[in-house]
């Protein structure tokens, strides 16, 4: 294992703590940074003891140190959700873009969650995705920029007019701009050859999720909200993200 992969995945843990802090904070406008992390059940600030990702949460079985207060399993998720993102990346990575792909793993993986929390995919995370990912194409190859500016555009244009479409059938809003602006960053990342496939995917994840709720008792109906960018970001990164960017040639691997 190099240093690098090591400090990959010591680092993962630790920046999916406080990814967890943005997937809590952002949608509410509360700030991100600057803020101290406190118990929802006393107010008392945690200290850096508390704070250690998954260890603190296994020590303290899932309680807070007042002992008032569970916050559930979110944030070891979230943590090992973040260090399965490193080790995929790290796995077939090295260099500046081990780095490039474990930024986008872990902004796919913030928006993932807030949309399950809040069905929202705010647009500071979606929108600098989409020049980032045509800036990563120029820096690979710059031949294949116009596929996937066209790309951006069409991802865009599509889940936009499906959301317009469906707004005047129905009279009632049933897909939202914040995945139009994620298919667009797909679309700037992958180029537009790739999008149907990556869609149909995401489609039928979201299905068989869907199916399974209902196998187990939910009730689900015409108007029941169904969180589509968890699905679009698990398959952007899981098919495409690191091995998207193994090697210049890799480009051609969605084509």
């Amino acid at each position: 294992m190099t240093f690098e992969t090591l400090l990959a995945l010591l680092l993962a843990p630790f920046i999916g703590s406080f990814l967890g802090v943005v997937v809590e904070r952002l949608p509410e406008g509360r700030p991100v940074v600057l803020a101290r992390s406190t118990c929802p059940a006393c107010g008392e600030v945690l200290r850096a003891r508390d704070l250690v990702p998954l260890v603190s949460w296994t020590w303290r079985r899932g309680w807070c140190r007042c002992g008032r207060f569970r916050p559930g399993a979110f944030y070891p998720g979230i943590e090992l959700a973040a260090l399965a993102v490193a080790a995929s990346a790290a796995a077939v990575l090295s260099g500046w873009l081990l780095w490039l792909s474990l930024a986008l793993g872990w902004t796919l993986l913030t928006l993932a969650a807030i949309d399950l929390r809040h069905y929202l995919l705010p647009d500071r995370l979606t929108l600098p995705l989409i020049p980032a990912g045509l800036a990563t194409v120029y820096v690979i190859d710059p031949a294949r920029l116009p596929v996937h500016a066209i790309g951006a555009a069409a991802g865009f244009i599509a889940f936009a007019g499906i959301a317009w479409a469906y707004r005047r059938l129905r009279r009632r809003a049933g897909l939202g701009l914040g995945d139009a602006k994620l298919l667009a960053a797909a679309g700037a990342w992958l180029g537009w050859p790739a999008l149907p496939g990556l869609v149909a995917a995401a489609a039928a994840g979201a299905l068989a999720v869907a199916l399974a709720r209902a196998a187990l008792g939910e009730r689900l109906a015409a108007a029941t909200r169904i969180a589509f960018g968890p699905y679009l970001a698990l398959w952007l990164f899981w098919l495409y993200g690191p091995l998207l960017l193994v090697q210049p040639e890799g480009l051609q691997q969605s084509y």
